[in-house]
């Protein structure tokens, strides 16, 4: 019983995946959904034919059957009614039985029949005669009333012929009425056999079928070849179009002949020459801007030293200057360092772009460099009167990093939430798991839009052109953020909602894991930052002097 289960389950398994296979090769397979609709199509136009042809077969095949034996019971009736009238038995009753002896044996030599019965319609008049094996109980009771009742009219009937062995086929049954002066009437039924004819039409309707099998073979057979013909460049096409756009610019498809599908190379052709062209065209300019951009960035260098030293000197005699130029040299000191910030940073995003960048890595834990980057912003966050909050349930364990550009990241991460915080608390939450580590800057300042947060990463963008920075940033900080956690090959992301404030996460993998698709930190914030606020203090470690705020001074402190 266990085996006969086991082997149902496996019988239904199977049909499942043969089913699901077929489902997925009709959804992938353009040759297999054309070939299976054309050999439907011609199975049913095939089906439906020789349904049709088969059926006009038999109907003319019986028709004409039964023409014929109508007609040669007619000849046969008409010499038996003729010898009936030309033989005088005077009422000699064994004449009579001799006549009808004479009528059998006319009937049988005219008839194409050797099964009938004349049989009399009187039961006082003398005996028939029946040859063939003719049995009375052919007849029906319908076809017996009519031949007695009419005597004008030649009747038949399909009937039920059995042979000696017992086996049955069909016949065609035809009555009419004899008379016989001086003896009576008579009916006269004639038996023909239609096996011959059933034979002949079921070597037809068998010759239809097997040629419409065929038929529709050959018709696979030449859809299979001539969607191999069509379809092959058309996948030849799709696999080069997949080998261009994966960077193989030297692809193309192989023209024969001078039709359609010659004209859909040349134009295929055609359009990656222009394609690579204009790629290697945007290359060409792309190393010439970056190129650009570099030596700028070098040539700057050198004035830009001596103006910083001089704006410095400035900046440090402002106490000798009348009040208005004083500002002067603190804007020129300002704008000096900005200056300097953004050719730093146009400098290494042109590393970025000649892709020349590379990792000094070592082992640092992520907690630790978070809360040292707490630790030198929160006098940043003290000017903007905004209150950095450091929480860190995970990420003690050492990873390999680079500190410096993470140090960056978070530097940007964090000062973008001070200075678009709006004065409100800005929490740090450092957490980790099996696969990666991750770092969140959730602030509860104005928030963006999804568009916005969608080109938050591009260069030189902002959200609103006409706010002003107060932090000073170059509009390249979060783009090479997001270039240093590629770096890594982890991940920068954000979520944020306009009056809901922006969480920025930063995730890392752990050595050559990659990462799983999920942060241990998670990018929507789970809980308000005013039910974090007395939860979060800085780490402590053993032998370490850090401040740790009592929940009563932190109380005061609000």
């Amino acid at each position: 019983m266990t085996n006969t289960v086991a082997l149902a389950n496996a019988a239904v398994r199977g049909v499942r995946g043969s089913g699901h296979r077929a489902a997925q090769l009709w959804r992938q397979s353009l040759r297999f959904r054309t070939l299976v609709i054309a050999l439907a199509l011609t199975s049913v136009a095939v089906l439906v034919t020789c349904v049709a042809m088969a059926l006009a077969v038999q109907n003319n095949l019986w028709d004409s059957r039964k023409d014929q034996a109508l007609k040669d019971a007619q000849r046969a009736t008409n010499s038996a009614q003729l010898l009936l009238y030309s033989a005088d038995t005077q009422g000699n009753r064994t004449a009579q039985i001799g006549l009808m002896r004479e009528v059998s044996g006319q009937v049988q030599l005219v008839s194409a029949s050797r099964v009938f019965g004349v049989i009399p319609i009187d039961p006082q008049a003398p005996p028939g005669a029946t040859l063939g094996g003719f049995s009375q109980d052919v007849v029906s009771d319908q076809l017996k009333q009519r031949v007695e009742k009419d005597a004008t009219k030649q009747w038949w009937q399909p009937v039920a012929l059995q042979d000696a062995d017992g086996s049955t086929h069909a016949g065609l049954l035809v009555g009419r009425q004899l008379n016989a002066p001086g003896a009576g009437a008579y009916a006269l039924y004639i038996a023909y056999d239609l096996a011959d004819t059933e034979q002949t039409l079921v070597l037809v309707q068998s010759s239809l079928w097997i040629a419409g099998i065929v038929l529709v073979a050959l018709i696979g057979v030449i859809a299979w070849f001539s969607l191999r013909t069509v379809v092959h460049p058309i996948t030849e096409a799709a696999e080069s179009s997949a080998r261009f756009a994966g960077g193989d610019f030297d692809v193309r498809l192989p023209v024969r002949g001078q039709d359609e599908l010659a004209i859909l190379g040349r134009s295929f052709n055609a359009m990656a020459d222009s394609i690579e062209a204009q790629i290697k065209e945007l290359g060409e300019l792309s190393l010439v801007q970056q190129r650009f951009v570099s030596d700028v960035s070098h040539e700057l260098r050198t004035p830009l030293t001596t103006i910083r030293l001089a704006a410095e000197m400035l900046n440090d005699r402002r106490d000798e200057f009348d009040p208005t130029t004083a500002r002067t040299a603190e804007l020129l000191q300002t704008q000096v360092h900005r200056f300097d910030t953004l050719l730093a940073d146009l400098l290494e995003i042109s590393r970025y772009d000649a892709g020349s960048v590379q990792l000094e890595t070592e082992a640092i834990s992520l907690a630790h460099l978070a809360e040292d980057m707490v630790d030198d912003m929160r006098p940043l966050a003290a000017t903007h009167d905004t209150e950095l909050r450091f929480v860190a349930p995970g990420g003690h364990t050492p990873v390999d990093l680079d500190p410096r550009r993470v140090r960056r990241i978070l530097r940007n991460l964090i000062g973008n939430a001070i200075e678009h915080g709006e004065g409100r608390p800005i929490v740090i939450t450092v957490d980790s798991s099996q696969n990666a580590v991750a770092v969140g800057v959730r602030d509860r300042g104005m928030g963006m839009t999804d568009e916005d947060a969608e080109r938050v990463f591009d260069r030189f963008w902002r959200a609103d052109p006409s706010r002003t920075r107060t932090i000073g940033g170059t509009g390249l900080g979060l783009s090479i953020a997001l270039g240093d956690a590629r770096l890594h090959r982890g991940s920068l992301a954000v979520w944020s909602r306009p009056g809901e404030g922006t969480n920025f996460v930063l995730t890392l993998p752990r050595g050559a894991r990659p990462l799983d698709g999920t942060s241990p930190v998670p990018l929507e914030p789970v809980e308000a930052i005013a039910e974090i606020g007395v939860n979060t203090a800085p780490i402590v470690q053993p032998g370490d002097q850090a401040r740790v705020a009592s929940p009563a001074e932190e109380e005061e402190k609000s």
